[in-house]
């Protein structure tokens, strides 16, 4: 068997490692930000009776143009959006892939403002796009006038803000968003991604950069079915945007790139939204609960827009991480000095969670500062 450094790969390949996280079976896996609640029954066999029927016809190829599904997320998401500005592919990191496919590549820069998703360097290499980092205020927060300096002196082609902030849950205004489009169209021309992942769980889900789009044709909104549909199986992430940049995806995906499986799935969950999004308002408590609760134990957790915590004031949190995960709970250490990363799970796995911690924190070890 040959190793990986034997391969002819291109240059800039060698010596990177992947995207991961860990995948253990635990009793309570709380770290990749998973919807820990499952669908509804009554919505599980409208989605199985809808795949069954298209096994009917898996003999031909699915609508290319996938206008179904389109239409369901343009209903979906409002504001006035139509089927012709809605695109989608097997996740939202598939969309991003597009992204830089279109519009990044050698010669082009991309710049995300760090600590941010990992995934947008990953993309940024694997399409030979340069990646720059941009930086964050205290407690990893933007400012207007941060982004606008930032873009400007860095001059990228692509520049991705993570609304909520991927892995600190940091909320990002609209104020910020309008400043980040005016900076890059003054610098480079280039396009503003928005990654709103996680945007169904914020304190006011009618603020979204999709108010945003008209008059902004290089504007685009990233989003995901994984995260408040419960969905994150089935592989789905969608973008709202200008027609004209549903047109630039189309030169890079490959033909029939959403499965017949994948757009029946989807449009029967996207019938049942109500239903599917039901457990989001429970989720908001316990991700509220997660920073009452760790700041009593002297801990500091971040403000979050998201469906997690980020929390600091651990003096060793790989210990810390440790001590859980033999008590059957898998958290995630991003490696931010001090911090470890919990997802908003069901009310028990909140509470198993809380009680292990606590009790971690109060072993003579001392795995906290207190």
């Amino acid at each position: 068997m040959a190793n990986l450094q034997d391969l002819p790969i291109r240059d800039d390949l060698k010596g990177q490692e992947p995207y991961g996280a860990p995948q253990l079976a635990v009793p309570v896996s709380l770290n990749v930000n998973e919807n820990t609640h499952r669908i509804p029954e009554a919505v599980a066999i409208d989605i199985v009776e809808r795949v069954a029927a298209a096994v009917l016809n898996i003999n031909r190829y699915p609508d290319r143009e996938f206008m179904g599904l389109r239409t369901a997320l343009a209903k979906y998401l409002g504001l006035g959006l139509t089927p012709e500005q809605i695109w989608a592919a097997n996740g939202s990191n598939e969309v991003l892939q597009h992204i830089f496919q279109a519009f990044g590549g050698p010669g082009r820069k991309a710049m995300g403002f760090a600590p941010t998703y990992s995934m947008y360097e990953l993309i940024a290499k694997g399409s030979q796009t340069e990646y720059v980092k941009g930086t964050r205020l205290e407690r990893y927060e933007l400012s207007a006038q941060s982004v606008r300096e930032q873009i400007l002196e860095l001059k990228p082609n692509i520049v991705l803000v993570c609304s909520p902030n991927n892995p600190t849950g940091t909320p990002v205004t609209l104020d910020i968003i309008e400043a980040a489009y005016e900076a890059i169209s003054e610098a480079t021309g280039g396009v503003l991604v928005v990654d709103e992942a996680y945007a169904e769980f914020a304190g006011n889900t009618e603020v979204s950069a999709i108010s945003l789009l008209p008059g902004r044709e290089r504007l685009l909104i990233s989003r995901t079915m994984s995260k408040a549909f419960a969905f994150a199986g089935a592989r789905v992430g969608y973008l709202a945007a200008d027609t004209a940049v549903v047109d630039a995806m189309r030169l890079v995906r490959l033909p029939y790139h959403l499965s017949a499986f994948t757009q029946a799935a989807a449009e029967a969950a996207l019938a049942h939204a109500s239903e599917m999004l039901a457990m989001v308002d429970e989720i908001r408590l316990q991700r509220d609960r997660l920073v009452i609760e760790l700041s009593r134990m002297k801990l500091e957790p971040y403000r979050s827009d998201a469906n997690f915590v980020l929390f600091g004031g651990l003096s060793d949190p790989g210990a810390v991480f440790e001590a859980l995960l033999a008590k059957g709970i898998l958290v995630r250490n991003v490696g931010l000095p001090g911090t470890l990363r919990v997802t908003a799970g069901t009310a028990s796995e909140t509470t198993a969670f809380l009680e292990a911690l606590e009790e971690i924190l109060q072993d003579p070890q001392q795995y906290a500062s207190r």
